[in-house]
């Protein structure tokens, strides 16, 4: 008779736990996917300063190069280029903004990459 009683004061805690748990799982796996486009964002920038790098080292034009940063960066990208001391420096930029579907407001985010590269000698 006392297995019964416990029992019945057990009724509806795993659904109660539950209740709890899960909005918080789903907050923290949203936030995971966001954070995982950031990194995603963040590769891209990379990858945009190095490609322009390379292109203004082989001596293509600026506007050239700048194409083909924006080409792999994200949308809304700036890119900005120096040329001194034998050296070419590509910086790109991108502000990435938390999505609207975050329940949780969050700020955005700005990633950055820059990429030196040493000016190639013309044959």
């Amino acid at each position: 008779m006392l297995g019964r009683c416990m029992s019945r004061r057990d009724d509806g805690t795993v659904t109660a736990e539950a209740a709890i748990v899960l909005p918080l799982v789903t907050a923290f796996a949203l936030v995971l996917v966001w954070m995982i486009s950031v990194g995603v964002a963040q590769v891209r920038v990379v990858d945009a300063a190095r490609d322009a790098a390379r292109a203004l080292a082989r001596g293509d034009e600026e506007s050239a190069a700048t194409q083909a940063a924006h080409r792999t960066a994200p949308a809304q990208a700036t890119v900005t280029t120096d040329e001194s001391g034998g050296t070419v420096t590509v910086t790109v930029t991108s502000h990435q903004e938390a999505p609207r579907w975050l329940l949780v407001p969050l700020p955005g985010i700005t990633v950055d990459a820059s990429a030196t590269v040493q000016l190639e000698e013309p044959p």
